[in-house]
């Protein structure tokens, strides 16, 4: 298998200065899968735990002179550590007079060895030097593992019914880290009528907050009328009666994760809960510079693991 390309100075920008941070903050560990057309960064696809989040590159927005071949139909997983990622990319911009970085995929033997072990290097050359950096990966997936990666990435592709736009992340951050001082389950509630409440309850205290009119994708309805007379709770309680809402228990530590998504400067979020209470998805829009249209060569969402049905 081989995969060479040159990094251009926006792929750079784009994942050292925005991606790469924001997906260490879910896992520092995660999975690199490179197509003919796309680069896709993944948590958490295969194991089933913790967030699992996708963000998906058209080879155009990272790369130059792109090249890739398998036998696995042109396709080629890793694992690969965020930290040592981001420290490559990091160092490649220090280069004076530097180059576009070239990336590629090698076979090295290292230092006291036998066995020769996957690299992905980085070459910048620079006026009066050339840095090379090897980031160790894991041995490439397996065909059938490769396939079932493809079948995960397929499946998660789902979008919920429903999805209200959420207001500002830090503010809803600055929300999480008080409740995370509460308890460890988070109740989240979403209305077709563009209600999304967040509370956390323990024996003795229950917080909430309660964002109400959002701006909703999909599938909506009107309030019933005198709904604005009625507790967060109560009016919950009776859309989800009238099919009109879902709920579901999430980690609080998973939801604060997913807001760490904030790093990669998302033009704004979503969130929707798939059907039947399977999980809870996050996604993040771009929007092209100085436009409103969606960025339709990138694309970011997390999808968190539902603890409990929450209709009890």
């Amino acid at each position: 298998m081989k995969f060479k390309a040159i990094l251009t100075d926006h792929g750079v920008n784009l994942l050292e200065k925005r991606f790469v941070p924001a997906l260490d903050k879910i896992g520092r560990v995660c999975q690199l899968y490179l197509t003919r057309d796309h680069a896709i960064f993944l948590h958490n696809l295969l194991s089933g735990n913790g967030v699992q989040s996708i963000a998906q590159f058209r080879k155009e927005t990272l790369f130059d002179d792109y090249r890739i071949s398998s036998q696995n139909d042109d396709r080629i997983a890793f694992t690969v550590d965020l930290g040592l990622l981001h420290r490559a990319l990091r160092s490649s911009l220090s280069i004076e007079g530097g180059e576009r970085l070239q990336i590629k995929l090698v076979k090295k033997l290292p230092a006291g060895s036998t066995q020769p072990m996957p690299f992905l290097t980085f070459e910048t050359k620079g006026y009066k030097s050339a840095v090379i950096q090897d980031v160790p990966i894991s041995k490439p997936l397996s065909r059938s593992d490769v396939m079932e990666l493809q079948s995960a990435l397929d499946m998660a592709q789902d979008i919920p019914q429903t999805l209200v736009q959420v207001p500002d992340l830090l503010q809803l951050q600055n929300l999480v880290d008080r409740l995370k001082q509460v308890g460890d389950l988070l109740t989240v509630s979403i209305s077709q009528y563009g209600d999304l409440h967040l509370q956390v309850s323990t024996s003795l205290i229950t917080v909430g907050s309660d964002f109400r009119k959002l701006r909703v994708l999909g599938v909506q309805a009107n309030a019933p009328p005198g709904d604005q007379d009625m507790s967060a709770r109560a009016r919950t309680e009776m859309a989800i009666q009238r099919g009109e809402a879902q709920t579901v228990q999430v980690s609080v530590k998973h939801f604060a994760k997913s807001l760490q998504c904030h790093l990669a400067k998302p033009d704004c979020a979503f969130y929707g809960i798939a059907p039947q209470g399977a999980c809870l998805t996050v996604i993040f829009q771009f929007f092209i510079p100085g436009t409103r249209q969606t960025d339709k060569s990138i694309s970011l969402h997390c999808r968190l693991p539902v603890l409990d049905t929450g209709s009890d």
